[in-house]
């Protein structure tokens, strides 16, 4: 099998595993009983929750674990909403962005005004209509790190510096497919979303970071938890599973990015050679994202026939893969064919420079 769909999710990793299925066995007490077993659980899970803390170099206390990314962008931008009702209710954001961000703020239409951001011709936001945008001090600035479709790399600290200067204005940042591929600094950022299975950690637990001075009314209220912030029995062994396989990427971060770059530089110059192909990301955008069109093709047609070989890629990211054409391409192309007919080839350190030769191979010999 030749998986080149991690974006979308990572095969678990066995220390990972191991990690997840020994808490399970031994640590069995509820962490919220007062008993030595509950006890024991919720020792535990202070020093994993230490572990993610201090691994972002924030305050323990900071870290809100949730059941996905999704949850946890939802609770940034619902929760900030719905803590300060008396704050002019302006949100900026993109139209580049994931749909638990994109479609949850549709939902704001009459509670709430969305503006989009400009962006410049390689989707970068427009600082200087950063800049004007601010003057209006916005609730709420939402955006993603790296882009989950095409790898656009968003500048967080340059950003997050211009929103410092307004300081009504909080900044969330969608870190989903930044964390254990390229740096995170999150000095100017008071609220981050990531999620274990996009790397190599279990599906169903992920966190929200925030910041002391942000004030965010809970989505599920109800009982004792790890936090005030999020109601509910609280997972010890996918937390426990979270603080290790945190630990272990960010340990192979900058080997694993220098080993993904060969494998998008190989592939790019591959695909460049075939006809009626389109690369949509940037050499600049996070090498493991390579996002391209073959124009005149059905991607979903090419996603089938590609399976026959036992190769895996994504049309557009697995949460929006109903949809017609890519909202992402088109905002950056205003190309109709190339949007409904992109495809994502999305990398991990697992992936190899002959898996990316058999699938040109393919692609060139069977498919076009």
């Amino acid at each position: 099998m030749i998986y080149f769909d991690n974006s979308a999710t990572t095969e678990v990793r066995e220390e990972v595993l191991d990690t997840f299925v020994t808490v399970t066995k031994k640590f069995i007490g509820n962490p919220n009983s007062l008993h030595k077993l509950g006890l024991e659980s919720k020792k535990l899970m202070k020093e994993a929750t230490k572990q993610v803390a201090d691994l972002f170099h924030v305050k323990e206390d900071k870290v809100i674990f949730t059941s996905s990314a999704s949850e946890s962008n939802n609770l940034a931008i619902k929760g900030v909403l719905g803590y300060y009702p008396k704050r002019k209710k302006l949100i900026l954001t993109t139209m580049l962005e994931h749909a638990s961000i994109y479609e949850t703020l549709q939902h704001f239409d009459e509670e709430a005004t969305v503006k989009f951001l400009k962006l410049d011709d390689k989707g970068h936001i427009d600082l200087q209509d950063l800049d004007e945008k601010l003057k209006e001090e916005p609730l709420l600035v939402s955006i993603h790190h790296v882009n989950s479709e095409v790898g656009i790399i968003q500048d967080i600290e340059t950003i997050g510096k211009k929103i410092k200067q307004y300081p009504k204005t909080l900044f969330h940042v969608d870190g989903t497919q930044s964390v254990g591929k390229i740096p995170v600094n999150l000095e100017y950022v008071d609220l981050f979303s990531c999620s274990a299975h996009k790397f190599f950690g279990l599906k169903g637990i992920a966190c929200l970071i925030k910041k002391e001075k942000v004030g965010l009314k809970p989505l599920i209220d109800g009982g004792d938890s790890q936090t005030i912030y999020r109601a509910g029995t609280p997972s010890v062994a996918l937390i426990a599973s979270f603080a290790k396989a945190l630990r272990l990427i960010l340990e192979e971060e900058n080997e694993n990015t220098k080993h993904v770059k060969q494998l998008n530089k190989k592939a790019r110059a591959e695909l460049e050679k075939l006809p009626n192909v389109i690369i949509n990301s940037q050499t600049e955008d996070s090498p493991y994202i390579l996002n391209f069109s073959i124009l005149g093709q059905k991607p979903e047609t090419i996603l089938h026939k590609l399976e026959q070989f036992d190769i895996y890629l994504s049309t557009k990211t697995a949460c929006s893969s109903k949809e017609e054409k890519s909202r992402t391409i088109y905002a950056l192309t205003q190309s109709e064919e190339r949007s409904k007919s992109s495809l994502r080839i999305s990398f991990s350190k697992n992936n190899t420079l002959k898996e990316v030769e058999t699938f040109i191979k393919v692609l060139k010999e069977e498919i076009l």
